[in-house]
């Protein structure tokens, strides 16, 4: 492997260089197109029907339809992750479907054409959007009111608990809190019984993680097997200007599922807190629940509290994934798993 890691990375390179090209021109061209204009969503129909139902010649350009739920449910599926379920053209479903032709060995544009969405239906086993019915469990629990910012207030906590139900569905089902409610408007996810509308959704990466790429610009993670080839993309939050991430080429040297988060000043200040803390796991930890430790100290992969903001903000220099991402990553990456950060 170590003597492949060199070409596949400069394939990687001229790849993520296409893909990003691709991204910016489709943007160039929505932007062009719906210059002066305010699209709105009211005529459309979210029922179950029309989502599962909706069809490419439906795309409309940049906004918020059903065709575009039912393509991120499909590239979810198809481990090309678009990060939260909205619905929306913004930019991590664009390098979603651009993963997902790369993946598939089709002509990489950024841009849900005929093909893609052919390609996207014959991948397909199962309606993209169903039914759930909301248990006791469900509403159980545990919650807890709020989560402070403060770590010295979280450390005291038992667990960084969900705060609400449509916050654990969200999670559950990869769909993006504000569009869950959106499409049960009827719902109050608070009684049992209560049967939703939910993205069918799964959570299984191939086996043959071999190598992690990480790449800066693009904000994005890229999985590969041993055959050199593409499996899967998530959208990630990749260091900052303050905190960057490492450089170079590290490993994979543990998985801690709902792991005890420790904070040291000495990596950064957080709230003012000069001491060491102890924080609880949960979800809405400061990694999510899960972390994959690098062999570059106190560097990882790991969840967010925070779906919503993947890819779109600065961490404190590790990689940051969705929790349904982190944790579908954590339960196939081997020790060992090579893991090069690109400039």
């Amino acid at each position: 492997m170590a003597k492949l890691l060199p070409n596949i990375i400069c394939v990687m390179c001229l790849v993520t260089l296409n893909i990003q090209s691709q991204i910016f021109a489709t943007q160039q061209r929505e932007t062009v197109a719906n210059k002066g204009s305010v699209q709105t969503n009211t005529k459309y129909n979210w029922s179950l029907e029309s989502l599962n139902q909706s069809n490419w010649s439906e795309k409309i350009g940049r906004g918020q339809f059903p065709v575009y739920a039912r393509a991120q449910v499909m590239l979810n599926n198809s481990h090309a992750s678009p990060g939260p379920i909205d619905a929306k053209s913004g930019k991590n479903f664009l390098k979603a479907i651009s993963a997902y032709q790369q993946i598939q060995g089709l002509a990489i544009t950024g841009e849900l054409n005929q093909q893609t969405w052919d390609s996207l239906l014959k991948n397909q086993n199962k309606p993209s959007f169903g039914t759930y019915t909301i248990t006791a469990a469900d509403i159980k629990g545990p919650y807890v009111k709020s989560i402070p910012r403060n770590y010295a207030l979280q450390a005291k906590m038992r667990g960084l608990y969900f705060t609400r139900v449509t916050e654990m569905l969200g999670e559950r089902f990869h769909i993006d809190e504000d569009f869950l409610r959106q499409l049960n408007p009827k719902a109050n996810f608070k009684k049992v019984g209560e049967t939703i509308v939910v993205p069918i959704v799964r959570n299984d990466l191939p086996e043959d993680v071999t190598l992690i790429i990480a790449h800066k610009p693009a904000r994005q993670l890229y999985l590969f097997n041993a055959s050199n080839r593409l499996i899967a993309s998530f959208p990630a939050t990749i260091g900052g200007s303050g905190t960057p991430s490492p450089k170079g080429t590290h490993k994979v040297i543990k998985v801690a599922p709902n792991p005890v988060y420790g904070y040291n000043p000495k990596n950064f200040v957080q709230g003012g807190n000069r001491k060491k803390l102890a924080l609880p796991p949960g979800p809405n930890g400061p990694v999510g629940n899960m972390w994959i430790a690098l062999s570059k100290p106190t560097f990882g992969i790991h969840g967010t509290p925070n779906p919503s903001l993947i890819s779109k903000t600065a961490s404190h220099g590790c990689i940051r994934l969705t929790n349904w991402d982190a944790n579908d990553l954590g339960r196939k990456v081997q020790m060992g798993t090579v893991v090069r950060f690109l400039d």
